[in-house]
């Protein structure tokens, strides 16, 4: 369905005008032009938020998507709430977007941000830290140092606020809250708390920029300030939408971790010594604890010993184990004797009764994994270097989302520059259960027949072959030497990310070439992205983090390369789990499942190439099957339309047309 041709609404009018070449957002920015598909997708945005529907819209890369909903929405003097897929994206919408639209608009609106408990500082657990806390190396000890100079000055409390500080850092569990530990109105510290004064501001503002994380964290836990907020939204809108569903089937099931357990205990130990020290055996029930969360960890391991990134395991590899099961038990047990422990001392300090319901809690989530899974639900165990996560999830957010929309009437705007392959935006809509929502795709206004070229090499190993990875690594290197340097190297897997590096550092040495190889996981995200702009003679070689939200416009980057078709791996527990019900539906699965996904992810790869209406560059599919298999047309077909090159000659000739 799309959105219906009619007289145009009062909202219509008024964005159409602010839009116009003499209009407020001309007056308000010299270099404003306007974008024919900018003002198509803010109408029926307006349309929308006027007939209180559900929108759907796919926004190619340049249309201007932000302000193309943000306007409308201003404009409507309807209470709303925007959704982005990260924090970063919610201080851009926050801190640059919202008020230059709100001064150019003129309108004197209340604009809030909120986020989950983790981003805010905690004075009261900032202060048994720096008394009670063994922090593990000097870094975190430079950390924390960081934390008490900057927390006096802090009015929002946001770590973010603190330039440099290492979002996995290992201070900030012991300075922020959760759920579990927060002491409420029993706090001392309640009245200058951050996370409520953030949540009290939320309340009082005409617009809250959230995240899809906190979003579907309330929707389970009811915890994070969106619960009381989003019955009084009229408008909710959700920029970068194809991160929706994943976000949601993470929050939306149930999860044990090692690393809660060994938490809890470290937590455990604390206030007992601190507030009942000698009225019970805090070191062995905290040892208990301890061991059970790290015997966890090693029977979800079993053999792995060395995990690199993240490791998803069945969850029939080791729900039969004797050994898995004994750690369940190991956890429920450990947790009841903490209950005991804590209910004798109830009354000594607040911090005992939050403790009891978290002991609690973790031992009623080891039962319900000892038992068999709800159906309509999908488990596995996620394992990485230092934790365990057992995981039991929806297959999609439908009912989730369905059950939103049917409290109360209101727009819902979806959005993203890639949500399907197909007009009905079918890869986005079914997951997320929008099959009757209007749809709309508007397409980048970039040249890209002019500006950018697509080469699947010919007679190119195929990926299940020995020689792949090398062969990418040898034509990245010619591009990268073609072009002097300014390349990504996008990988689908870990493995093939430090193959491909290892192999690139080998062939510029070997050449004596003055080419920079940043491999991701060698220095944090940020860094790496810095280093390759700060030193244009660079290839950057990276794997999912590096497919989206990476912006770098102009001629920092004009090569991207793809290692291998973006096929979502078919042992994944989830995604067994979703094909078996498609096959049950009657479905073909590799064509509506395996092959939808890869196009959006493929876009996703493509869309860090052409960042601007000046950008060229260079695409290249390192897989034969994007040219020779039946399904390569349909994955090109949903690439922008980029003009093929046949040869590696004329690739190489491209490039060096860039480079001069």
């Amino acid at each position: 369905m799309t959105p219906a041709a009619a007289s145009p609404c009062a909202l219509e009018l008024a964005v159409d005008a602010a839009f116009a070449a003499g209009g407020a957002l001309a007056r308000a920015d010299v270099h404003y032009v306007e974008r024919e598909v900018q003002l198509q997708m803010a109408l029926a945005v307006a349309r929308a938020i006027d007939a209180r529907a559900a929108l759907v819209v796919e926004a190619g890369t340049g249309v201007g998507k932000t302000f193309a909903y943000l306007v409308p929405t201003l404009l409507s003097g309807a209470r709303a709430l925007v959704s982005t897929a990260t924090k970063n994206l919610q201080d851009q919408l926050f801190l640059r977007d919202l008020p230059r639209l709100c001064e150019a608009l003129r309108l004197p609106l209340k604009v809030a941000l909120l986020k989950g408990r983790a981003s805010y500082l905690c004075t009261h657990r900032l202060a048994l830290a720096r008394h009670e806390a063994q922090l593990p190396d000097r870094w975190a000890v430079r950390a924390l140092a960081r934390i008490e100079t900057w927390a006096p000055s802090t009015k929002s409390g946001d770590l973010a606020e603190i330039d440099g500080l290492d979002e996995r850092s290992s201070v900030i569990p012991l300075v922020t809250s959760t759920r579990e530990n927060c002491l409420g109105t029993e706090c001392p510290e309640y009245r200058d708390c951050h996370v409520m004064k953030a949540r009290r501001e939320a309340m009082l503002a005409d617009l809250v920029v959230v995240n899809h994380h906190l979003f579907f964290a309330d929707m389970s836990l009811r915890d994070t300030g969106v619960a009381e907020l989003l019955p009084s939204v009229e408008v909710a809108v959700f920029d970068e939408a194809h991160q929706l569903a994943e976000a949601g089937v993470a929050f939306l099931g149930t999860t044990l971790g090692s690393a809660q357990a060994t938490d809890f205990a470290r937590d455990f130990l604390a206030a007992g010594l601190q507030h009942a020290r000698g009225l019970q055996p805090w070191q062995e029930l905290a040892g208990a604890l301890d061991r059970a969360g790290r015997d966890l960890r090693l029977a979800a391991a079993g053999s792995q010993r060395e995990v690199r990134g993240t490791l998803k395991l069945r969850w029939d590899e080791r729900s039969d184990d004797e050994g898995f099961n004994a750690a369940l038990a190991g956890i429920e047990a450990a947790c009841a004797a903490a209950q005991h422990a804590l209910a004798a001392v109830a009354e000594s300090a607040p911090d005992f009764a939050k403790l009891h319901v978290r002991a609690g809690e973790l031992a009623a989530r080891a039962s319900t994994f000892a038992r068999a899974a709800a159906e309509g639900k999908v488990r596995w165990i996620d394992l990485t270097p230092h934790q365990a996560r057992l995981v039991e999830s929806p297959l999609d957010i439908r009912e989730a989302l369905r059950e939103q929309m049917a409290l109360a009437r209101k727009a819902w705007v979806f959005t993203s520059a890639t949500l399907g392959d197909d007009e009905r935006l079918s890869w986005f809509t079914e997951s997320a259960g929008l099959d009757d929502a209007c749809t709309l795709r508007v397409g980048s206004p970039f040249d890209y027949a002019a500006h950018a070229r697509l080469y699947v090499p010919a007679g190119f190993p195929k990926p299940n072959e020995a020689g792949h990875s090398a062969a990418v690594a040898t034509l990245a290197a010619r591009c990268a030497r073609a072009l002097g340097g300014r390349s990504f190297v996008l990988t689908t897997t870990l493995r093939a990310l430090q193959a491909i590096g290892e192999r690139l550092r080998e062939a510029f040495d070997a050449e004596g070439d003055a080419i920079q190889v940043l491999v991701q996981g060698s220095a944090p995200k940020r860094l790496l992205l810095q280093q390759f702009l700060d030193r244009p003679a660079s290839v950057l070689v990276g794997s999912q983090s590096f497919w989206e939200g990476i912006d770098v416009p102009g001629e920092a980057l004009q090569c991207v390369l793809i290692d291998k078709l973006p096929f979502p791996p078919p042992n994944d527990p989830l995604v067994e789990a979703r094909v078996k019900r498609l096959v049950a539906d009657g479905r073909h699965a590799f064509a509506d499942y395996f092959v939808a996904e890869a196009a959006v992810s493929l876009k996703q790869g493509a869309g860090r190439l052409i960042r601007s209406e000046t950008d060229r560059g260079l695409l290249v599919v390192c897989d034969p099957r994007m040219a020779g298999m039946n399904y390569g047309r349909r994955l090109r077909e949903a690439l922008p339309p980029m003009t093929r090159v046949a040869t590696e000659g004329d690739a190489l000739d491209w490039l060096a047309s860039l480079r001069s």
